[in-house]
């Protein structure tokens, strides 16, 4: 087998399978099965499994999970998707990115064994961040589901804890396009007699029942476990023992709900989590493109990855007041409901300029951008690219302006490069 980098592997596993996505469990899981059977792994101890559905909050509530691990002094593993400027970002171990190599190595054991199936892009990075968890053995992995949850590939695994963070309409050509069908699509994660966390608070039609269904043993967000909201907050939480209280936890940068889904998830796996370590790891947490506040040229500029309606709904709620304009630049991927989420951005945005992604066959081309923000009632201008539009913003904004980058993950990421190659 010739010696490959990792760019080239990834360059080789992504033109080997036709479609980028393909929901299903059957290549994967057999693959899986195979990779078990191998002697590196064979023998290896599964680490406690934590998996994390929902249409927003998956990372806030995995970041906020690993931070209160660590603080603890617990060793965690965490694959979380997309990345922003490095594949490894997927895979950390101790909150660090693996190296170059562990993924090499990964994706070799894979290939040994794939034999004729083939796999795509997001099923092998799922197989090789299972290999390097299980051969690394941390206390816990920390597993982000790509799109869905019962037939995401991440399913493989079972959850010895699932947590159901929010549920809004997104992905509905896979899916589904109501509330309903996206939450059993969801639910898929949970387990019969196992603790599911439960953060979403507005049920769709139905959503008891779905949850019944599926045997877990679940934890309500409002009922079993209680907050207050604001900068701090507390929170009574769901044990086995007995409730445990925490006061006056940090919640600025991240949504106290996905804070607290991460104190209850852990509480509920056993763990003993102290009032003063939970606090200083929730004071320092942070997730890039979540609402993240730079600096470029003297001027203000938020990222933040909003890429559907609900998300959008709570980024404009969280712009404070500012003495200059805001400037938004956006672009979104074809499948996303851009109309949706202009309608909240309104009030918030001063003046629009729109790209379109470059690096994903998945774009929504720049005309429909603007023809849809002129449908809403607003002007924009539209540049080629995300990397042009924020240019474009940069040129026009005065030193009181802020600049507002959001849509997708491929835009924030566009953004990020150019602001870091000046750092």
């Amino acid at each position: 087998m010739p010696d490959r980098s990792l760019a080239e592997w990834l360059t080789l596993i992504e033109s080997r399978h036709p479609s980028e996505i393909e929901l299903g469990l059957g290549r994967v899981a057999e693959v899986w099965h195979r990779l078990l059977q191998q002697p590196r792994l064979n023998q290896c101890k599964p680490p406690l499994a934590i998996t994390v559905a929902g249409t927003n909050g998956k990372g806030s509530c995995i970041t906020s999970m690993q931070a209160l691990l660590l603080q603890h002094g617990h060793s965690v593993g965490t694959f979380t998707s997309p990345h922003f400027l490095a594949y490894n970002e997927r895979i950390c171990l101790a909150g660090k990115p693996v190296s170059d190599a562990l993924i090499v190595d990964a994706f070799e054991q894979i290939e040994a064994v794939t034999d004729e199936l083939s796999l795509t892009y997001f099923e092998v990075g799922t197989l090789a961040a299972l290999v390097i968890f299980y051969q690394a053995s941390p206390d816990v992995m920390l597993l982000e589901v790509g799109l869905g949850g019962r037939l995401d590939a991440i399913n493989i695994i079972d959850a010895d804890i699932a947590v159901l963070t929010s549920i809004a309409l997104d992905h509905c050509d896979w899916l589904g396009d109501t509330r309903t069908a996206i939450a059993r699509e969801k639910l898929g994660i949970a387990r019969p007699n196992r603790p599911l966390i439960i953060g979403e608070q507005d049920y769709p039609e139905g959503f008891a029942q779905l949850v019944a269904d599926t045997g877990a043993k679940p934890l309500w967000a409002g009922r079993d476990f209680t907050f207050t909201g604001g900068e701090l907050f507390d929170c009574q939480l769901s044990s086995p023992e007995s409730p445990r209280s925490f006061e006056q936890l940090n919640g600025q940068g991240l949504l106290p709900i996905n804070k607290i889904l991460a104190l209850q998830a852990l509480t509920a796996a056993g763990f003993q989590l102290n009032q003063r370590d939970s606090a200083a790891a929730l004071q320092q947490v942070s997730l890039t493109g979540r609402h993240q506040q730079l600096s470029y040229r003297g001027l203000e500029v938020i990222l933040d990855v909003a890429h559907n309606p609900a998300a959008a709904k709570v980024l404009a709620a969280s712009l404070a007041q500012t003495e200059g304009r805001t400037i938004a630049v956006a672009a979104v991927l074809e499948d996303k409901d851009w109309s949706g989420i202009i309608e909240p951005m309104v009030d918030p945005v001063d003046d629009w300029i729109l790209g379109e992604i470059s690096d994903s066959s998945r774009a929504r081309k720049g005309q429909s951008l603007l023809d849809l923000l002129y449908n809403a009632g607003q002007t924009g201008r539209l540049q080629p690219s995300v990397e042009q539009a924020f240019e474009l913003a940069v040129d026009n904004a005065a030193a009181t302006d802020r600049i507002l980058v959001f849509g997708s993950f491929h835009t924030v990421a566009a953004v990020l490069k150019i602001i870091l190659a000046e750092v």
